[in-house]
């Protein structure tokens, strides 16, 4: 077994005898999905002019993924399997199959074959022409309204309106190396590699409704995943809680001097007793808003004190040959 500290061992597969593309595919659960997927993913690979391999890291799967995945292995030589320990979560998933993957081009799709395989080609057009990131937009999604509205949501906030929560994207070997050599425990993929590229694009891609189980990604873990995405690139949160308490104290004293002239000039009064307790509270929410967000912030620091490995490999088989470490 293995962990992934460090990620730079990225290089120690890669080689001359490697192939051109290699597809990662992270996967939890999804025994409905997998034959259908390796069937359509193999056509597609097929139907390209030069070589590839598909690698399927199993993130703790309890249901017959593994099983499915033995016997598409013994199918299909292209076929890598990468069983993680225990359920890492998607990103550390990704982040495992990059470590193993040996193409010199390496897309990651989902296996829920909510973004079809066939779109693919599309990606590795936008390669050929040069561009180090190539993400997917995915149109006419068939995901559940609030699903939709959260993601537009990210999307409003997101550099250029990116649509960063489509995980087929394409990427060079060299974008890949410079993921991994990040150190950080919470890891937005997508966005960082928009980070450490230079020529990054997007394009349309289809979009189908999940046929096989349910979206492991409740409100709860896309909340999480948008903290992640926000805090782990930007200190614009906090620096906005610290503007927006400038802004208050501002507020504060300015409403103080009024009060103190109306005295001056009213007397003393009750009325507005009960304005005053609806300000207060909207301040209280506010400040509990602002410890959240520097509670983020703590907290992500304390992850990487722990110096956790994001994800450890119990094993790799390629093939005939099984490794573990």
């Amino acid at each position: 077994m293995w962990s992934g500290e460090p990620h730079a061992r990225a290089d120690a597969d890669h080689g001359p005898a490697g192939p051109w593309l290699s597809v990662v595919v992270p996967l939890f659960n999804e025994e409905g999905s997998l034959p259908e997927l390796h069937r359509r993913l193999g056509a597609v690979l097929d139907a390209l002019p030069r070589s590839s391999e598909i690698v399927f890291v199993n993130d703790g799967s309890i249901d017959r993924s593994a099983e499915l995945l033995e016997g598409i292995q013994a199918s299909d030589p292209r076929v890598t399997l990468v069983d993680l320990a225990y359920n890492a979560g998607q990103h550390a998933a990704v982040l495992a199959g990059f470590s193993i993957a040996r193409g010199e081009i390496i897309v990651t799709l989902d296996a829920d074959l909510q973004n079809p395989p066939e779109e693919i080609p599309r990606l590795l057009e936008k390669v050929h022409d040069g561009f180090e990131v190539v993400g997917g937009i995915r149109q006419r999604r068939k995901d559940p309204l609030p699903r939709k509205a959260l993601t537009a949501l990210a999307r409003a906030v997101s550099k250029g309106g990116s649509d960063y929560g489509c995980m087929l994207r394409a990427y060079r070997r060299d974008v890949v190396q410079r993921i991994l050599r990040c150190r950080e425990r919470s890891l937005f993929i997508p966005a960082l590699a928009a980070t450490l590229a230079r020529r990054v694009v997007e394009v349309p891609v289809a979009h189908d409704e999940r046929r096989f189980g349910g979206s492991r990604y409740s409100a709860l873990r896309l909340m999480r995943l948008g903290f992640d995405w926000v805090t782990a690139l930007s200190v614009l949160p906090i620096q906005m809680v610290s503007v927006f308490g400038i802004l208050t104290a501002v507020a504060g004293l300015v409403f103080g001097v009024a009060l103190f002239i109306r005295r001056l000039y009213v007397g003393p009064e009750v009325e507005g007793v009960f304005t005053l307790f609806a300000i207060l509270f909207i301040f209280l929410g506010a400040v509990f808003v602002a410890i959240g967000v520097v509670g983020e912030y703590v907290a992500r620091i304390y992850l990487e004190v722990r110096q956790r490995p994001l994800y450890m490999i119990e094993s790799v088989r390629r093939g005939s040959r099984t490794r573990s470490r």
